[in-house]
């Protein structure tokens, strides 16, 4: 029998898949933000836009499903942290809409700003956008400043029923000043990087700029490890927010992060795998000059370790989006989702997302059929 708990469960899981698939889908803008470094003349930059403007739509589409998901699942996490830390967010959004408009008319006739504007826009998105992302993706783990009234839910559209308060006139943006959040922000930034440079030794049929791509891939590779293993010791061996299963009081309890792991051991499993994955996928792409498929072993081990990372935020009487200020503010799985019709409704829904998912790998393949080359760019009627 499917339970509320069970739905709550479930939904989380959707939720962390859709995180695991857009940290993978960031290597597009970690290719935008090389688009300077990488290349030395302007074939080169043309040449890769035009590989990465292949790609960019699947990103901003998971981004706005991930958020559309969010808001019919977990409603009161949507109102709390994009009502609330909402500078963050706007400015998060912002980079991903500089990154849609200089796709669309950095080649258009007529355009009057010329293509070096709209490549700095795309930079600023690759940039701004996956270390922004890494840096709230962080809170889930650190806590932020805000309280909820739960008492003011039965009053919705009445008077001063407001349930989400924060408590920073910085509205998010104070999540910058935490060294963990910062961490995490770096090493998902340099992830993005290291994959967009596998993605181009993947797809690029250009001599120099596969040998560049493949120096990169260690460039980036080794400042995301450091970063990503400070955030990771950090917050396994941290306290963390634990929820009584009795009476939904939520605690701080040391290295419960940790336990999440072990008393959840097949979470730890994949977990372990998934890190394998993006290992080998970066390191024999450095030390094998004839291997280009790494974007595929990173690519998966990311989907997998994100997927795993956010299923022990939420998972095991474990307070998802914490408040650092007032514990008993915390959102939960059980106290912050839709109701039971809801997620049963939208779970039906669901089942249709392995054709979507088909569909995907359909388009992509129809669109790799063949490695990129300046040959191929000048024939192309698609260009960026």
């Amino acid at each position: 029998m499917i339970t509320y708990d069970f739905l709550q469960q479930y939904w989380w899981f959707i939720m962390s898949l859709l995180g695991g698939l857009l940290v993978f889908l960031l290597f597009v803008q970690g290719g935008q933000s090389m688009l300077g470094s990488l290349s030395r003349e302007e074939d080169e930059k043309k040449l890769l836009v035009n590989v990465l403007g292949r790609k960019w739509e699947y990103t901003f589409t998971t981004l706005v499903t991930f958020g559309g998901a969010f808001f019919a699942s977990f409603p009161l996490f949507y109102s709390t942290s994009f009502g609330g830390a909402y500078w963050a967010w706007m400015i998060l959004l912002f980079c991903f809409v500089l990154q849609a408009v200089s796709y669309e008319f950095q080649s258009k006739p007529g355009n009057i700003f010329g293509p070096r504007v709209y490549r700095t826009f795309l930079f600023l998105n690759g940039v701004i956008g996956t270390f922004l992302l890494g840096v709230l993706v962080a809170t889930f783990f650190t806590g932020s400043q805000f309280t909820v009234g739960k008492g003011n839910i039965a009053g919705l559209g009445t008077s001063g029923a407001i349930i989400s308060q924060w408590q920073n006139p910085l509205h998010g943006l104070e999540s910058l000043f935490n060294l963990r959040n910062l961490s995490l922000g770096f090493a998902v930034l340099f992830l993005a990087r290291t994959q967009a440079s596998l993605f181009f030794v993947n797809r690029l049929r250009h001599e120099k700029l596969e040998q560049r791509s493949r120096k990169f891939v260690l460039y980036n590779g080794v400042p995301f490890l450091l970063f990503f293993l400070v955030f990771l010791i950090w917050t396994l061996f941290d306290e963390g927010y634990a929820v009584d299963p009795v009476t939904k009081v939520v605690s701080l309890e040391e290295m419960k992060y940790l336990h999440n792991f072990t008393d959840m051991p097949w979470i730890l499993v994949l977990f372990i795998l998934g890190v394998a994955a993006v290992l080998y996928g970066t390191f024999k792409t450095v030390f094998s000059p004839r291997f280009r498929k790494g974007i595929w072993f990173t690519g998966a081990g990311t989907i997998i370790v994100v997927t795993m990372l956010l299923l022990i935020a939420g998972y095991n009487n474990t307070a998802y989006y914490p408040s650092s200020i007032d514990l008993q503010s915390s959102l939960t799985l059980e106290n912050s989702s839709s109701s039971e019709f809801t997620l049963t409704a939208m779970a039906v829904v669901s089942l249709f997302v392995p054709v979507v998912i088909g569909y995907i790998i359909y388009a992509w393949g129809a669109l790799e059929k063949k490695k990129l080359g300046m040959e191929e760019l000048d024939t192309d009627g698609n260009a960026y």
